[in-house]
């Protein structure tokens, strides 16, 4: 039970930027799960200034209403379970629409099946991209707060990129959408010197190794410290960690793969190997290779893990083993809103009048989105946002069908369109359950489909002096709320500041996977949905500034004081973890992603980075592309 009394230290009735945001496809799904606590009852919940847990603060910008899933999108979704859209003849208004193409939902994998679609498709053919949020994105969305007059942004989820990417498929897509990596500059040191190494992103120190001086390991009770301590560069200072001998053993030992790794002097692993290595877990292969014990994983990588997979390699598949290096091969690189930006050029690029200006760095991540020039009648390509879809099925014989019947709503009021072709480009946990002529074969491949729940708390402060008095600019612990922040430089077209230093104000992202090792899988991701749903926005709040007080009340923060804003984005469905036997198949049947995409159901194909076993945004345009090509043929 949290403790009350402290509230008013904490700074819990302060009047701050506060905003809950719920992932509500799975409030439509996991309620099974609350007890007594239902979605609808944590909706009905009040702050104690009177707001519903639900409402408050929402941010400022394009996205000060999309965070997270909203009220209509979990209300669509509960009726959809509830069995309200079972009927193919069911209460609609018919918009009298034929589509040459749908796309179901409007994040990376939608638009750029849209956009891929505008650049093969004929005179005269038509594109639609129903998004079930106010504005499109999918988890490439951001927040954005107002401190102290200046403008701040950071990401709800999907959050970098790195340059060379992975395909020159992705790379061409770049330019495309005028996203050009050389064009980024970011912030400068504007503090005391000497300066500090500032990270790009929201955890490229934590989990990318050797850390720079400037990051730490903060060790609390459970480590026997009372208070609690900071290490600083721990890296270098491997013995000072108030763990045992062995434990200390195995830092070194897993720093030293690390440099290893990224010197070229590991072990090459061969795809016969990796194929064994998929009917492992991650841990057993990490314990393999590299002699490392269980105990030492699941302190140190599991969090790794779970922040990249959903999920810790007690339950990843051994093919998705990683030892999380520095990566000198690669530059990383992050807007300011993260992969906001690439859906944001992607729409400009879809239709030029969405977002005012040129189609510069700048303008397209500071003016506002034109949202009345998205879904404008004779466009080739439409966005229609606020459009849940919940019923999709051919009209006729799915290999002889000439069309796709689509039932939405919108505005509390459900609608049915036509398409010769349809993307899904949603998660899985919910297109299982909106294609309604799905066959078996596909429909058990999607339930072998696990999804982990996470949260990304963005903590906007008034200056981050309290970390530079330690000598840090980020850190990471192993015990309470969270596991790591870190300070970001910000690229300067979304910044208004060129300089960052201690005095700034900033984001301090605080990202939350959900994970219980030791327990199976399928267990591992109800119980953290179950979790996220049932603990009211308040107790979060509490846990964030508990944290960041007990860690740093000793340097001078004051949460009550230093606090300006917080955003919490609650994903229930963030991650897809892939188990052993997902990457190739096992029993001698195929993976299950290669069941989806292999060739389209009928008229309609499958994307979304699912289907990839991965998040990184390029796989959602690499599948976005597939998906596409499938159906190009059949339109």
């Amino acid at each position: 039970m949290a403790n009350k009394e402290n509230d008013g230290a904490l700074g819990m009735n302060a009047r701050i930027c506060r905003r809950d945001f719920l992932n509500s496809t799975l409030l439509a799904s996991g309620s099974v799960l609350l007890g007594s606590l239902s979605p609808l009852k944590l909706l009905g919940q009040q702050q104690p200034d009177g707001s519903p847990t639900w409402g408050g603060y929402t941010g400022v910008g394009d996205y000060a209403n999309a965070n997270g899933n909203t009220e209509e999108v979990m209300l669509a979704a509960h009726a959809m379970r509830d069995g309200a859209f079972d009927s193919p003849s069911s209460p609609a208004t018919e918009t009298g629409e034929v589509l040459d193409l749908v796309v179901v939902g409007g994040g990376i994998s939608g638009l750029a099946s849209a956009l891929y679609f505008k650049d093969q498709a004929r005179e005269g053919q038509t594109c639609l991209v129903l998004e079930n949020h106010p504005v499109f994105g999918g988890q490439a969305r951001r927040n954005e707060f107002v401190v102290d007059g200046q403008r701040l942004i950071a990401p709800q989820g999907s959050n970098w990129f790195w340059v060379p990417n992975s395909t020159q498929l992705v790379r061409d897509f770049y330019g495309r959408v005028g996203v050009h990596p050389e064009e980024f500059k970011y912030q400068e040191w504007g503090g005391p010197l000497p300066a500090m190494p500032l990270s790009r992103t929201s955890y490229h120190f934590a989990r990318n190794l050797p850390s720079p001086p400037n990051f730490g390991f903060y060790f609390g009770p459970k480590f026997g410290q009372q208070p609690g301590t900071w290490l600083v560069d721990p890296w270098r200072n491997l013995d000072k960690l108030p763990l045992s001998a062995g434990m200390r053993s195995d830092f070194a030992r897993y720093l030293q793969a690390v440099v290893d790794y990224h010197g070229g002097r590991s072990k090459p692993v061969s795809e016969e190997e990796m194929r064994r290595y998929d009917t492992l877990t991650a841990e057993d292969v990490l314990a393999e290779r590299h002699g490392i014990s269980r105990e030492f994983i699941r302190l140190f990588v599991a969090p790794h893990s779970a922040a990249a997979t959903g999920a810790g390699p007690d339950a990843v598949s051994g093919s998705r083993y990683e030892i999380y290096g520095s990566g000198d091969e690669i530059t990383r690189h992050s807007f300011p809103g993260g992969n906001t930006g690439f859906t944001r050029h992607i729409v400009k690029t879809l239709l030029p009048d969405a977002i005012p200006g040129p189609s510069s760095l700048e303008a397209v991540c500071r003016n506002r989105i034109n949202f009345a020039a998205l879904d404008r009648p004779g466009s080739q390509v439409r966005i229609r946002v606020g459009s849940t879809v919940v019923r999709v099925e051919h009209e006729g014989e799915p290999g002889k069908a000439p069309l796709v019947r689509l039932l939405y709503t919108r505005g509390g009021k459900a609608y049915r369109l036509r398409a010769r072709a349809v993307v899904m480009a949603g998660g899985g946990w919910i297109t299982k359950h909106v294609v309604r002529d799905l066959p078996a074969t596909l429909r058990e491949a999607y339930n072998q489909f696990n999804y982990s729940a996470s949260i990304v708390a963005n903590v906007a402060v008034r200056n981050w002096r309290f970390l530079h008095r330690l000598g840090l600019s980020g850190g990471r612990w192993f015990d309470g709320f969270g596991f790591w922040t870190e300070v970001r430089t910000i690229a300067r077209f979304g910044s208004d500041s060129p300089t960052i230093g201690p005095d700034s104000p900033t984001v301090l992202s605080f990202i939350v996977p959900f994970f219980y090792p030791g327990a199976p899988l399928a267990e591992q991701c109800s119980r953290g949905r179950a979790e996220l749903l049932s603990t009211p926005f308040r107790e979060f709040e509490r846990k964030v500034r508990e944290q960041m007080t007990g860690m740093f009340a000793a340097s001078g923060f004051d949460a009550k004081r230093d606090i300006a804003g917080i955003i919490l984005n609650r994903w229930g469905h963030h991650f897809i973890v892939p188990q052993p036997g997902f990457i190739f198949g096992k029993g001698g049947n195929p993976a299950p992603p290669d069941v989806l995409r292999r060739a389209p159901f009928g008229r309609i194909a499958f994307a979304n980075t699912d289907l990839s076993a991965d998040s990184g945004h390029d796989r959602a345009i690499i599948e976005g592309h597939r998906a596409v090509s499938q159906l190009l043929p059949l339109i």
